[in-house]
């Protein structure tokens, strides 16, 4: 059987990812992102090199080198600006190929240009959720805590926002409270997102934050992720509740550390929903 290649940026669940597939028997090819994967956290597992962002000939060098031929891109990474990327010779000739319509547009249409790079390359590019199937969660209530009906205006709305943003290619959240929108997801990311929202919240309670795929983007990469950070951080902006994409076609919003993230949400009395938007907001028209 051929190594699974996982190209690993910040955060656990690369790790997540290598040790399910090491439990199956299947080996196992990690190359991190320097400036974005902590090696602190591979102790238990080797990697194979630390590469910066830039350096896509040594990276593609490494997998066919190693023999693999199926490849894992998951974790966090923040997009870069050009000007601060050195690519290797190999990678300035495949940032070209990539044309000015993806790098000047928005993170989906940036990925699923590379995602066709991959292919091109020989690699098959998978999602962590083919490896990690528990990472999506079913439609329905997660935890003892429910919305209530001022929460379900304000989910429904921040789907429709969501939504928007997501065909745009801006991003894959917002906070909602009261029907108003507080902030939305652009290149900073949830945690920036929230703790801005925090400070714009009204007096009466409530507020949502809504994550969401993007209604176009590839299923394989980038899909949103909460986890325990992220209850942490809508507890402290002073939210009721999160709502997040149920499982869809092999897609929907990640859960990292399930048992861990409701745990958490349930003893910051907050709720966590997982719903189906288009549904929901076809149940709205109706």
């Amino acid at each position: 059987m051929s190594p699974l290649g996982i190209v690993a940026g910040g955060g656990s669940m690369p790790l997540r990812v290598a040790e399910a597939v090491r439990r199956t028997g299947r080996p196992v090819c990690v190359v991190l992102l320097d400036g974005f994967a902590d090696p602190a956290l591979w102790r238990e597992v080797a990697f194979a090199d630390r590469l910066a962002l830039g350096q896509i000939g040594r990276l593609v060098g490494v997998l066919r080198a190693a023999g693999v031929q199926d490849v894992v891109m998951c974790g966090r990474v923040e997009r870069p600006s050009l000007s601060a990327l050195r690519f290797d010779a190999e990678g300035a000739k495949l940032v070209a190929r990539l044309g000015p319509r993806a790098m000047f547009g928005g993170d989906d249409a940036l990925l699923r240009r590379a995602l066709e790079l991959v292919r091109e390359l020989g690699f098959n590019p998978m999602g962590a959720q083919e490896v990690l199937g528990a990472l999506l969660v079913e439609e329905g209530q997660l935890g003892r805590h429910a919305p209530d009906e001022a929460a379900w205006v304000d989910i429904r709305r921040g789907a429709e926002v969501a939504l928007a943003l997501g065909r745009a290619d801006v991003g894959q959240g917002c906070v909602v409270q009261q029907g108003l929108v507080l902030a939305v997801e652009a290149i900073e990311g949830t945690d920036a997102m929230l703790a801005r929202a925090g400070g714009l919240m009204r007096a009466g309670g409530g507020g949502v934050l809504v994550k969401l795929v993007k209604p176009r983007q590839d299923r394989r990469i980038d899909l949103p992720v909460i986890g325990p950070d992220t209850v942490a951080a809508a507890a402290a902006a002073g939210l009721a509740g999160i709502a997040l994409e149920a499982r869809q076609n092999a897609a929907g919003t990640i859960l990292l550390e399930r048992d861990a993230t409701i745990a958490a949400a349930d003893a910051a009395g907050l709720f966590l929903q997982a719903i189906r938007p288009t549904t929901l907001l076809k149940e709205t028209e109706t």
